[in-house]
């Protein structure tokens, strides 16, 4: 607050006029609680900001809700992972273009007990049938998030009702990545994650890595600049700016950069866009 009211005085004694926006230059961005809780947003940002001045307020929400936040223009940029409603939401006129940013995968998480006898195996629906046949915990995040709809997707080519299911072995926590993984750890219950929160996720207590490795698992990111046409509100330059940034080789770089225990966690892979 003190270095802007000393911004605005030395325009005034300058005789200068400073639109309000310099003295607090910043675009908001939908994503996913995953790019926020596994700490890529905290060692990104600020690297996008020290380049370009622009400061990125982040609304982690699951993907279904960030796309409702950007569709209302309550955001100028949307960075989730669920591309089939990404494109959905650019052909509603929504957003004006989507572009692959990065991937990383799932992975299927449970106690080491494994009462389902699902480790060792990189068939996820299969690793799902089984859960479902031992009528083992299975704690679902319920959101409507991007890791909520893969899980669905799974238990769909397992041929598994889990709407039938809900309330009993199968259990919906309404939340995000982190906090369904602590109630799982405390259900001791199967669990799907985003690898990289599970990489962030400080307090496993014995749930580990059952399944993994299966394609069905892959996980992609989607960014796009809200519609500037719908909401005229939306900054669409600086906007477009974060967009530019993620795809080129700096973001890019960037991206490929952040590691936890040396493991990396997202994997570029932007197309050029000139």
């Amino acid at each position: 607050m003190i270095a802007k009211r000393l911004v605005l005085m030395v325009g005034l004694l300058l005789g200068l006029v400073i639109p309000a926006e310099a003295a607090d230059r910043f675009i908001t961005v939908a994503s996913t609680t995953s790019t926020e809780n596994s700490g890529l947003f905290p060692y990104l940002l600020p690297i996008f900001t020290r380049e370009t001045g622009i400061e990125v307020r982040v609304v982690a929400q699951g993907t279904g809700q960030a796309i409702e936040t950007a569709r209302r223009g309550d955001a100028d940029v949307l960075f989730v992972h669920h591309k089939p409603s990404e494109e959905k939401f650019v052909a509603a006129g929504d957003g004006v273009a989507r572009f692959d940013v990065m991937y990383n995968d799932f992975v299927l998480v449970g106690p080491t007990a494994d009462p389902a006898g699902i480790g060792h195996t990189r068939d996820a629906a299969a690793a799902l049938a089984k859960i479902a046949a031992a009528r083992a915990p299975f704690l679902s995040r319920g959101d409507d998030s991007g890791t909520h709809l893969a899980e669905l997707a799974l238990w769909k080519a397992a041929g598994i009702d889990v709407k039938a299911a809900s309330g009993g072995w199968y259990r919906e926590a309404g939340s995000g990545m982190g906090a369904t993984l602590n109630t799982g750890r405390e259900m001791q219950a199967y669990v799907l994650t985003d690898r990289a929160t599970w990489a962030s996720f400080k307090s496993k207590g014995d749930l580990v890595v059952l399944v993994e490795g299966d394609p069905a698992l892959f996980n992609q990111y989607g960014v796009i600049l809200v519609s500037p046409t719908k909401h005229p509100t939306v900054k669409a330059a600086d906007g477009q700016a974060f967009i530019d940034w993620l795809l080129s080789g700096k973001g890019q770089a960037a991206i490929a950069g952040y590691r936890i225990d040396g493991l990396q966690l997202f994997f570029p892979n932007a197309r050029p866009t000139g």
